[in-house]
């Protein structure tokens, strides 16, 4: 059942759609019709993909669970979960059960995770080559990493005011980053997007004004977001 904040702002974006009807005939303009992604029009574009690929994987989110800031997609996607754990950088996140650095392994649990959920944020660690050595390393053998990384986007300046946003991907750049630490064998990559899409997300339009065959048509040469499932195999 959703909460009643969560109604009002089911009913705010809702409104927001209605009132600030996209003009898809001109998009001649300097400034963006959101400047949150879409945020406050209903759910962006790229969370629209997130959901799909973890829906899609839906069975691998099981036994110990990783997810960086918060336990929403385990929540929402999870099956069999026997324990969760939330991994932040520092102490200022009171959700946070580990306090580490993807970047610094002395800082982190090794063996102890069955499926790591990583959405969306090795974009905002300048050295993303140890956090992912970082993933790797806090996996069980066989254990499942399910990481999404942004391709078309705008910057986001939350994170740039406070940490930095530091990077932009495509399907070859983590192919060959995942590569070197799971083995290619053991990584399968997916790009999400088309022009309609990521014109739509640059602009802030919401995934709810597209239709499913319009957000999920592919088109490798506009990649919205990057998926990655990688699984380690020790050999």
């Amino acid at each position: 059942m959703l909460s009643f904040s969560k109604i009002i702002i089911t009913v705010f974006r809702s409104i927001n759609r209605r009132l600030f009807k996209t003009n898809w005939k001109d998009f001649r303009s300097t400034k963006p019709i959101s400047k949150v992604f879409g945020l406050d029009r209903g759910k962006p574009i790229d969370r629209f993909y997130i959901e799909h690929f973890l829906k899609n994987n839906s069975g691998l989110i099981q036994g110990t669970v990783l997810e960086i800031g918060d336990d929403h997609y385990s929540k929402l996607f999870g099956k069999d979960i026997v324990k969760q754990e939330i991994l932040h950088f520092t102490n200022e996140n009171s959700n946070a059960t580990i306090v580490g650095d993807l970047t610094k392994k002395r800082t982190l649990k090794s063996d102890y995770i069955d499926c790591f959920i990583c959405t969306q944020t090795l974009n905002f660690i300048y050295d993303f080559s140890s956090a992912v050595e970082g993933i790797y390393y806090m996996l069980k053998e066989n254990g499942v990493a399910l990481v999404t990384v942004s391709g078309i986007s705008q910057i986001s300046r939350y994170d740039m005011d406070r940490w930095g946003d530091f990077w932009r991907f495509t399907n070859k750049s983590i192919q060959k980053i995942f590569s070197e630490v799971f083995g290619d064998d053991n990584i399968e990559i997916f790009s999400y997007g088309n022009v309609l899409t990521s014109v739509s997300f640059l602009e802030g339009v919401a995934s709810e004004e597209l239709n499913k065959k319009e957000l999920l048509y592919n088109d490798p040469n506009y990649q919205v977001i990057i998926s990655v499932k990688a699984v380690k195999r020790l050999i």
